[in-house]
């Protein structure tokens, strides 16, 4: 039989994942306690079905989605739901934390009797013909390679829990760590009046940059909020590297300044979007 699938939550990578899963044959389970209005919505176009989260600890597979400061005490939740139940679902945690972190959240989940993955998700939500990929790692992550057989590209590590989680908070670090980079230095050459120079010299010199940025800048802007709390567990993955912690951490006050501007005025994201602006 098929398995049944629970995500929790319900934003653009869980409500992603949810409908390719949905529309491969799967019953995709979610909670919606506590949950805005638009993660209702985004789980009802995905195909999921909201249920209690007694529910979602039933299923066969459990993936928890969701912001990294979340994460543990979603673990706990669920680790209370679940421990009461013979049957236990294989708890999938896909969150950008640090390995230590991801260690402690699979403590509390084993601790219950569950089986634990570590995932690493690398990619944009899935798409028509696309998937990211989901890295896992630890002694149980084969069994979530049945999911490759439903649309979603599973790449099984031979690692322990935290190998996953290592790929994730590397990749995570170079490329939201060059959008950070790049959008600081937009924004000072633009207090400085030099930002047309400074567009056009890319332009000349480095095109490539600016198709990244094109993409990555805007698309950043939805997302600062959450890349905060990812960028303090990158801090801490290389924290036995002090000038990188220190660095990370300035780069999530950033992406923090960033949300509160994309939330209020707009200056600075205004600012990036005119450096960004396709030309002709």
């Amino acid at each position: 039989m098929n398995p049944t699938i629970a995500i929790v939550a319900q934003g653009a990578m869980g409500a992603g994942v949810g409908a390719r899963l949905v529309e491969r044959g799967l019953r995709v389970v979610t909670s919606l306690a506590g949950r805005s209005d638009a993660s209702a919505k985004r789980a009802k176009a995905a195909g999921m079905v909201a249920v209690s989260d007694a529910e979602c600890a039933q299923a066969d597979f459990f993936l928890s989605i969701c912001p990294p400061s979340d994460a543990l005490a979603l673990a706990r939740k669920m680790a209370a739901l679940i421990a009461p139940n013979n049957k236990k679902p294989i708890y999938v945690d896909c969150n950008a934390v640090s390995p230590p972190s991801k260690v402690a959240i699979g403590n509390v989940i084993q601790q219950c009797g569950a089986p634990f993955v570590d995932v690493g998700i690398i990619g944009l939500p899935p798409k028509e013909g696309t998937s990211p990929f989901l890295h896992a790692s630890g002694p149980e992550a084969a069994k979530f390679g049945v999911l490759n057989d439903f649309g979603i590209k599973v790449n099984v590590i031979d690692g322990p829990v935290g190998a996953a989680s290592a790929l994730k908070m590397s990749y995570a670090g170079i490329t939201k760590g060059i959008t950070a980079l790049g959008s600081m230095m937009m924004l000072a050459a633009t207090r400085a009046g030099v930002a047309t120079l400074l567009r056009g010299e890319l332009d000349r010199s480095h095109p490539a940059f600016i198709t990244n940025f094109q993409r990555a800048v805007p698309d950043m802007f939805d997302k600062a909020y959450r890349f905060d709390g990812e960028m303090k567990e990158i801090a801490d993955f290389a924290g036995e590297d002090p000038q990188a912690r220190q660095m990370y951490l300035a780069i999530a006050d950033f992406y923090t300044r960033i949300a509160a501007d994309h939330a209020g005025k707009h200056e600075e994201t205004g600012a990036l979007a005119a450096f960004l602006k396709k030309k002709g």
